[in-house]
């Protein structure tokens, strides 16, 4: 949901820690992104609860997703095997990856009229 609310990358999610979601601001830290630089992003008001539900079942300590070794984030790879167990639950036919939702999120964007330049460089 964090990933397609805001056109996130794999390698963003991953690395979130806890204290990357400031979420009196409504924001995610994102330290070093693409390009190098730290950024920061919204925390989407349809995620935002969904986000304190899995925080109060899980209770992450140091990563928000972290891999079974707790001092780990997941790896790049858990993560796209839980999206796609996450589609077959949800009887998706089609072949995607989790790639699929920055895509899908574009798309919306460019639906909702947003300039296509605009989208290319991140908005």
């Amino acid at each position: 949901m964090l990933m397609y609310s805001r056109e996130l990358r794999v390698g963003e999610i991953i690395k979130l820690s806890r204290e990357d979601i400031v979420a009196n601001r409504k924001l995610i830290y994102f330290r070093i992104s693409k390009g190098g630089k730290d950024r920061y992003t919204l925390l989407s008001n349809v995620a935002l609860p969904t986000l304190w539900e899995y925080w109060k079942k899980e209770k992450p300590q140091k990563w928000l997703f972290p891999a079974w070794n707790k001092e780990k984030h997941i790896n790049a790879r858990s993560l796209q095997k839980l999206f796609q167990n996450a589609c077959k639950k949800a009887g998706v036919s089609k072949d995607v990856s989790i790639r699929s939702l920055r895509h899908s999120f574009a798309t919306r964007l460019l639906e909702s009229g947003i300039d296509l330049r605009y989208i290319q460089e991140g908005g």
